[in-house]
């Protein structure tokens, strides 16, 4: 009897065991596998088809590294790389010229600057029906490369060994030096050079002058101390001549248009 109670626990014992969900090893690794691709498509769903009615919908946005990674993003960024890097080259490369080789750099300059101050000046001063004068621009930029390129440099030279030192007092002798020397000493240079090279007599040349310094002088007077006073206080000496250049520039050609109309 005691064989036949064992025999019938073995089996209650197998089939409540039969009964029992079974779940092996891999299926409970396997699990979460199958629910977290099931999660990858119902997402991609969403993602698809955002108004579907498998969940809610979702805003779709571009990732800014997809946006900055483009072609035409990275092409034009580089470019611009490259032409900042060109751009310091070519400043750096100016600068060690300027303090190797200083006359011919600031006389080669001063024909540059002279040359686009003369095509600015027929356009804006000359009438239209009047045509383009190459040979005064060839005249201007002779005159920058010949003599105010090596005397502006000599001139600055001079002045920052004289007054070596960068105060207020000091400053204000330095514009006086130039309003009362080299200033006027180079307008009558300016108005002399540019008379003979158009074929003028001496006496004509002496008309000139007490016809149009004076004018000329008066102009320049009012911007010439200003100019003069940042030049002398804030940039260095071995530079002084590329800010000057602009302004004397300006200021012959000031001279050179009211000669052109009063003759």
């Amino acid at each position: 009897m005691s064989a036949c109670i064992i025999r019938s626990g073995v089996k209650s014992r197998h089939s409540a065991f039969n009964l029992w969900p079974r779940q092996s090893i891999t299926d409970s690794i396997g699990a979460p596998t199958v629910r977290s691709q099931r999660q990858l498509q119902h997402s991609n769903a969403h993602t698809r088809f955002p108004h579907s009615p498998y969940g809610k919908p979702k805003n779709l946005s571009l990732c800014p590294s997809v946006v900055l990674s483009s072609p035409i993003s990275s092409t034009t960024s580089s470019a611009s790389k490259v032409g900042f890097v060109s751009k310091i080259r070519f400043v750096g490369w100016y600068l060690g010229m300027v303090k190797s080789r200083p006359i011919l750099t600031k006389s080669i300059t001063a024909a540059f600057i002279y040359t686009a101050a003369d095509l600015s000046s027929q356009m804006i001063a000359q009438p239209s029906s009047e045509p383009y004068d190459l040979v005064r621009t060839l005249r201007m930029a002779g005159y920058g490369m010949l003599i105010l390129g090596p005397s502006v440099h000599f001139w600055f030279n001079f002045v920052s060994k004289a007054l070596p030192q960068r105060d207020l007092i000091t400053t204000l002798k330095k514009i006086v030096l130039g309003q009362t020397i080299y200033g006027p000493a180079m307008t009558v240079v300016f108005f002399s050079v540019n008379a003979g090279l158009q074929g003028e007599t001496g006496a004509e040349i002496v008309g000139r002058l007490k016809r149009d310094l004076i004018p000329t002088m008066i102009n320049g007077v009012m911007y010439w101390p200003i100019c003069d006073f940042v030049t002398f206080k804030f940039i260095p000496v071995h530079l002084q001549v590329c800010m000057d250049k602009l302004v004397q520039s300006s200021n012959g050609f000031k001279g050179e248009d009211l000669s052109l109309k009063l003759s």
